[in-house]
């Protein structure tokens, strides 16, 4: 559009300006929403081979309800089946850590997994989500962005005095489609602010997690601020920079009511911030346990 249809030197440079940062952030948050690995689900919630084969030779429901509560008794869950039994993935041989599931495309567990998005080739889980909510919040200022400084030679267009030749088709284009993915990502985007600011993913919002005591889709939230913290972090000055800031291990989450196992839970993060155990964050720094749990059980007054 610069080239072809503005003749204004003073406003080419005015729109080229604005318009390279706002595709700079885009294209970094879309990069990190892609390449950031998932964590993996540590090693302590994989049965042994053992352990895996004995249960699946097991034929009783009720004798195998048994051994995963076993299998798990040391373990940080609070989330169970309706049965009221730990959450077991047969495919990985792991019991599920809470707010994990199984991606099929991936063929692996994925911490707090909210879904597999196809644009980004990638599971959106508990180490990117961050990345992809700024890449949708990206995105849709990219293409608004681009409507608002389209539509001025949009309408030129039309009535006769903007652009000839190939010009009238970049003004199209540069129109109509961020437009249309704007109307899109305007939905999406917001969506998935709600999905922040209430402590779901997408995922929970269809079934909602099972505790101890029943199903509870607020079981995770807390508070519209808690919330937002939990997935952008505490500190302001990185919240709209697609740096890794979300808090927690991806394991373990702080939750408003005290579940029947939550002395079994608290008494694991005891011992594992005791014992100082290493583990990489996703950014590829090593931090003690006890440095990136921002675990405390709350209960309602």
């Amino acid at each position: 559009m610069c080239i072809l249809t503005v003749e204004s030197i003073a406003e080419k440079v005015i729109y080229l300006l604005l318009y390279h940062p706002v595709l700079f952030m885009f294209a970094w948050a879309y990069w990190q929403t892609i390449f950031t690995r998932n964590g993996p689900v540590p090693k302590e919630f994989y049965l042994s081979p053992a352990e895996a084969d004995q249960l699946e030779r097991e034929t009783s429901e009720d004798r195998q309800r048994e051994m995963l509560k076993q299998f798990a008794r040391n373990l940080p869950i609070l989330n169970r089946t309706m049965s009221g039994c730990p959450r077991y993935c047969e495919k990985c041989r792991c019991i599920k850590p809470d707010r994990c599931h199984h991606c099929s495309v991936c063929s692996r567990c994925v911490l707090k997994m909210d879904h597999h998005c196809p644009w980004v080739n990638n599971c959106v889980g508990f180490s990117n989500y961050k990345f992809f909510v700024q890449f949708l919040g990206y995105a849709l200022l990219y293409c608004l962005y681009v409507a608002i400084t389209s539509l001025k030679y949009f309408i030129d267009f039309w009535k006769g005095g903007a652009g000839n030749g190939m010009g009238k088709f970049h003004l199209l284009f540069l129109f109509f489609v961020s437009i249309m993915f704007g109307i899109s990502l305007i939905s999406l985007f917001g969506y998935h602010l709600y999905l922040t600011c209430k402590n779901r993913s997408t995922l929970e919002a269809f079934r909602a997690p099972i505790f101890q005591s029943g199903p509870d889709k607020e079981g995770f939230s807390l508070g519209r601020g808690g919330n937002f913290q939990e997935v952008f972090g505490d500190q302001v000055k990185v919240w709209f920079l697609p740096i890794y800031s979300s808090m927690g291990d991806g394991v373990t989450y702080p939750t408003r009511t005290v579940d029947l196992d939550s002395d079994n839970l608290l008494g694991q993060r005891q011992r594992w911030m005791e014992e100082g155990e290493e583990e990489m964050n996703p950014t590829g720094n090593f931090q003690t346990a006890s440095s990136q749990l921002h675990l405390v059980s709350y209960t309602d007054d």
